[in-house]
């Protein structure tokens, strides 16, 4: 296999950036974190990083669209790679197409889309993220409540069926069973509550029977209010469970994300995007289910205002973690990293710059603004 040395950059490694170092590439690995006169590098075709940023590629589990088009749409292979090519421009080298509710045979073409995307090689497509339509119609923000519907057993089976790649399904704990929740998770689903108006109590429940995670903390969630914490209060008690957040600046006030990040390690929280189709794309505007959606900056809102996903990207995220959350930058990197690896279960040093990783990759200035990305090696 042929390697390759990106030499003469500031790499991201897990004790802070490193300007004596190169990474050294063979395939789709990273065959070490090496000095640059390494006898393994003699043969190597030798990338100046131009004292540029090396950080670890990022990783989103909650991507909708970009690039014009909609998952929902055209669940098809074409929608996810034209999605995969959008947000590659800004950072993204991991990411699970999500489907927003949907009727079961969408779903079943969804699943089916993403299984050929992987085979053909798409770049950076992980699994599949279902959000709903296990949901609770008191908190279904723009999701269509004519979709939503029980998780009964074809459901089930539908969803426990072997995908290729990681399967993330958002649903209302309160809307089903915490025995369905074991059985989702005992079949390898990463079961996340999200548009749930679940009490404390009942996301107790739901944790202690596998629900790893919360889909964008605070939003479409019962409340944490002085005599019942509510599933904000449970997602903030449990040091273990996982919380994907929009750090838009409109999604949740950045004074909230600051004191959410006290109650729990950083390395619980996740950047994710919700992005919508007007990612990479100068449209204002884009139709969901008859809908039409109006896009203001890095906010999209229905006709009577309600939220619906948004327009940002992954490196702009990360910025936003670190001027609006006061977070550093290997802090920010991280939750676009290594801590979306070790939700989606990659691997134990998944997500970072290190021997036998994969070899995604991001190249960014001093801004972030993002100058190449690798997949498994390949420059894109």
């Amino acid at each position: 296999m042929t390697r390759a040395l990106l030499t003469n950059g500031r790499v991201l490694l897990d004790e802070g950036l490193r300007q004596d170092v190169g990474v050294l590439l063979e395939g789709a690995r990273i065959l070490d974190v090496v000095d640059s006169s390494d006898p393994r590098c003699r043969d190597a075709a030798r990338v100046d990083l131009r004292q540029q940023l090396l950080l670890p590629g990022f990783i989103d589990v909650q991507v909708n669209g970009g690039g014009g088009v909609l998952f929902n749409d055209a669940p098809e292979v074409a929608t996810i790679a034209r999605i995969a090519q959008a947000h590659r421009r800004f950072g993204t080298t991991g990411f699970l197409p999500t489907l927003i509710s949907a009727e079961p045979q969408t779903i079943r073409r969804a699943i089916a889309a993403v299984r050929e995307a992987i085979a053909a090689g798409v770049p950076g497509v992980l699994g599949i993220h279902i959000e709903g339509p296990f949901l609770n119609v008191e908190r279904k923000g723009v999701h269509d409540p004519a979709r939503l519907r029980d998780l009964d057993a074809s459901a089930l089976e539908l969803l426990t069926a072997p995908h290729g790649g990681r399967t993330v399904v958002t649903l209302a704990p309160e809307m089903t069973t915490p025995q369905i929740i074991r059985a989702l998770s005992d079949a390898g689903v990463i079961v996340c509550a999200g548009h749930t108006n679940a009490t404390y109590r009942q996301i107790r429940a739901a944790l202690a029977n596998g629900l790893a995670g919360f889909t964008h903390l605070f939003n479409a969630m019962s409340q944490l209010t002085g005599r019942e914490p509510g599933t904000v209060g449970a997602a903030l008690d449990d040091p273990g469970s996982w919380c994907g957040i929009i750090v838009d600046g409109a999604h949740t006030d950045p004074v909230v994300l600051r004191l959410a990040l006290r109650c729990k390690p950083h390395e619980r929280f996740m950047l994710v995007t919700d992005a919508m189709p007007t990612v990479g794309t100068p449209l204002d505007s884009f139709m969901l289910d008859g809908r039409r959606i109006g896009v203001h900056g890095t906010t999209c809102v229905d006709a009577d205002g309600r939220l619906a996903g948004s327009n940002i990207d992954m490196a702009s995220s990360v910025r936003n973690a670190m001027s609006m959350l006061g977070l550093s930058l290997p802090e920010a990197v991280r939750m676009a990293s290594s801590v979306p690896a070790q939700f989606l279960r990659l691997g134990p040093r998944a997500g970072t710059i290190a021997a036998g990783e994969r070899a995604d990759l991001v190249l960014a200035s001093d801004e972030l603004g993002v100058l190449q990305t690798w997949i498994g090696g390949q420059p894109v």
